[in-house]
């Protein structure tokens, strides 16, 4: 009988940490040595839902994925699926906070985000190709095309947090039991890392600091990284989405004019794409030398890595946040 994952995406939006009750899904389907013998195992093939809505048959488990997203390599490296090769990101680089584990397991770097090579996805020879339907690292206009090579999967990663394309990729991949572990790991681990936390007094904020002349996003309470401070026990600041402008609805960030900034409140600020010596530029900004956290020198880089969030740049978060407010 085929496996659908339609409808996956909107686990993710629940919340930040997805209880056992969402994650055993498919139960019967676990990945076992029978699902790994190929086309004759039980659970395949399997029919996925792409994200522009056409379907993608898959005959047996992958064991050679080749990534067009250098954002979705990010999660299936975490839930240790195959990956033979990927796409880097714009400056022709893996993202830095998972690039050591790419080396490791021998993953080849393809073409810059962007840039799609069709000869060179054939010289891969995937037995299935992951690809985008957002973002700059989307290869949807050469969906079809891929498709010759490889069955091809969309994925949307703008609607759903790591946790959520895990448990999609998953059910594609018969994976459902890695993502399932890697998702339980990681909110142990959060788990973990609140109890040894102290937190500032207060609210806190997290702004992509850009200075004056251009938008410095600020994060929504619904965004990736507002929920996983607030897991780890902080209070966040929302952005008034009026600030948003004529942008249409605000999602996970309000794209605020440089003159917002000065209407925060909260205590604390961290600062994304900045270790501390980048949040120290907002620190010295003079047209934010009154905001509650300036005043207080509360000001916190969130890490180089921070922008876009996946099980290992979560990771370097936590870890960044436990060298600062650990209980002593």
């Amino acid at each position: 009988m085929a496996t659908t994952a339609a409808g996956i995406t909107a686990l993710a939006a629940a919340r930040w940490l997805l209880p056992a009750s969402l994650l055993a899904l498919h139960p019967g389907r676990r990945a076992t040595a029978a699902a790994q013998s190929g086309a004759e195992a039980p659970g395949w093939p399997r029919r996925f839902e792409n994200a522009d809505g056409s379907v993608t048959e898959i005959a047996r488990r992958p064991r050679r994925i080749l990534s067009t997203s250098v954002t979705a390599t990010g999660t299936l490296l975490a839930i240790d699926a195959p990956v033979a090769a990927s796409a880097s990101s714009a400056n022709g680089a893996f993202f830095e906070q998972w690039a050591a584990v790419a080396r490791e397991r021998g993953v080849t770097r393809l073409w810059p985000a962007g840039q799609v090579d069709l000869e060179v996805a054939y010289a891969a020879q995937p037995d299935l190709i992951v690809v985008s339907g957002n973002g700059a690292d989307s290869a949807r206009e050469q969906f079809d095309r891929l498709q010759a090579i490889a069955p091809a999967i969309m994925v949307d990663y703008g609607r759903q947090d790591w946790q959520g394309l895990a448990v999609q990729l998953g059910l594609a991949l018969g994976m459902e039991a890695e993502a399932r572990d890697a998702i339980a790991r990681f909110d142990a681990r959060v788990v973990e890392a609140r109890a040894h936390l102290r937190i500032p007094e207060g609210l806190a904020n997290i702004v992509s600091y850009n200075g004056p002349g251009v938008d410095n996003p600020i994060a929504t309470a619904n965004s990736p990284h507002a929920r996983l401070l607030q897991a780890l026990g902080f209070r966040i600041e929302s952005a008034d989405p009026a600030w948003h402008g004529a942008l249409g609805q605000a999602g996970d960030f309000v794209w605020a004019p440089y003159e917002a900034l000065t209407r925060l409140t909260a205590q604390t600020t961290f600062v994304l794409r900045a270790d501390d010596s980048g949040a120290a530029a907002m620190l010295r900004d003079p047209v934010l030398a009154n905001l509650p956290s300036v005043r207080a020198r509360q000001v916190y880089g969130l890490g180089r890595n921070s922008f876009r969030i996946d099980a290992y740049s979560a990771g370097e978060i936590i870890d960044g946040l436990l060298a600062r407010f650990a209980a002593r």
